[in-house]
């Protein structure tokens, strides 16, 4: 039976970051087992939208805006015109609303029923926007609380956050893991060669990317190789001291500069998402650095590097050793890619989200 879908995503529509592609992905994993999915999202994004994807946009003061994730003072407005949007459409059969916003919007449209996909615990996000402050952790913590056992399903991309929101008081029963979508071939593997590559950083710049750890360990790796080079591949326009900007408007942008060969870095610590910049990296057969806390998944000297947390001496280390061993890193980048074919193939991850919608509809989507 095919059903129609509402996926939310309280955010401008299409950027090149995670949780857009995430939206994206998982909007076409479910397209493909047969259901009618429209994205409902924010009035604005960057670039053109994308030509297999049902759009509804909701109310927006103008076709531009901030882009950054967190809180700012148009949000809350966007926010409200969204949840308009979601009681306004007509013939829907199920909302699948992502991250929190996304998640208040459906709840506040009175709509049923919800599938919550999880892309975090404010516990551990919402401090990093304000300089990881008392009072932030426990507001994240009382929504953490509040909100997800709200919804009749959950979508956990991993079994950490899933025991984080069963302890939070989400029903076990309906708390499923499912990691995201992606399909590789979008992706073309990057040419390696013996020459020493750059040191690359793809996404936003917000405070929980934790990029201080990569300045830092950038300056460690430049005592030993001057001519280290860093580039930060991102949609946003601001100067970034001691690193060349690669601005990307949009995903292709983004799938160009992943053909060409680096050390990709991922200084992240925030341990309750799933950084799909690691994904799209080991879709294009990258070698990558990323600390333990936030590389879900992914297994130390297997398909990747990984380093204690903030340990800025050992980012340093493995960023030199990939950089100077050009067989490791094709190493790493096939068996990265050969990880993503096999574990996050769209049709994989698209079943698991049928059976979700089985359950809550009482249909055979299989």
């Amino acid at each position: 039976m095919t059903l129609r879908i509402a996926m939310v995503g309280a955010c401008p529509f299409p950027v090149p970051q995670g949780s857009q592609a995430h939206l994206a992905d998982t909007a076409r994993a479910v397209k493909d087992l047969g259901h009618a999915v429209t994205l409902v999202v924010y009035g604005y994004g960057l670039g053109a939208d994308p030509p297999d994807l049902a759009i509804t946009r909701a109310w927006s003061r103008s076709r531009r805006g901030r882009t950054r994730a967190g809180p700012s003072f148009w949000k809350p407005v966007h926010d409200l015109a969204l949840t308009a949007t979601l009681r306004s459409l007509r013939d829907i059969d199920l909302i699948h609303a992502h991250n929190y916003e996304g998640l208040m919007c459906a709840l506040t449209s009175r709509r049923r029923p919800i599938v919550y996909q999880a892309h975090n615990a404010m516990a551990d996000e919402l401090p990093h926007y304000f300089g990881g402050a008392g009072w932030a952790r426990r507001a994240g913590a009382w929504l953490d609380r509040a909100l997800p056992r709200r919804a009749d399903a959950v979508i956990a991309p991993h079994s950490r956050l899933r025991d984080h929101l069963i302890a939070c008081g989400c029903d076990a029963d309906k708390v499923f893991v499912i990691p995201p979508a992606l399909d590789a071939t979008q992706f073309e593997m990057a040419v390696h060669s013996a020459e020493m590559p750059p040191v690359l950083y793809t996404g936003n710049l917000d405070a929980y990317q934790n990029l201080p750890l990569l300045h830092d360990a950038m300056t460690r790796v430049r005592y030993e190789e001057p001519k280290a080079r860093l580039l930060f591949a991102t949609a946003d326009i601001d100067a970034i001291e001691g690193a060349e900007v690669v601005p990307v408007h949009d995903f292709g942008g983004l799938r160009q500069v992943l053909a060409h060969e680096a050390v990709v870095a991922c200084p992240r610590v925030s341990w309750s998402g799933y950084p799909i910049k690691l994904l799209n990296a080991m879709a294009a057969g990258q070698a990558l650095v990323a600390c333990e806390g936030a590389a879900p998944g992914l297994t130390d000297g297997e398909d990747a590097l990984l380093v204690p947390d903030d340990d800025a001496e050992a980012f340093a280390a493995a960023l030199l050793r990939l950089l100077r061993d050009a067989g490791l890193r094709r190493r790493l980048g096939a068996a990265a890619r050969a990880r993503v074919e096999g574990q996050h193939a769209p049709a994989v991850i698209g079943e698991a989200i049928g059976r979700v919608y089985g359950a809550l509809t009482r249909t055979d989507t299989d």
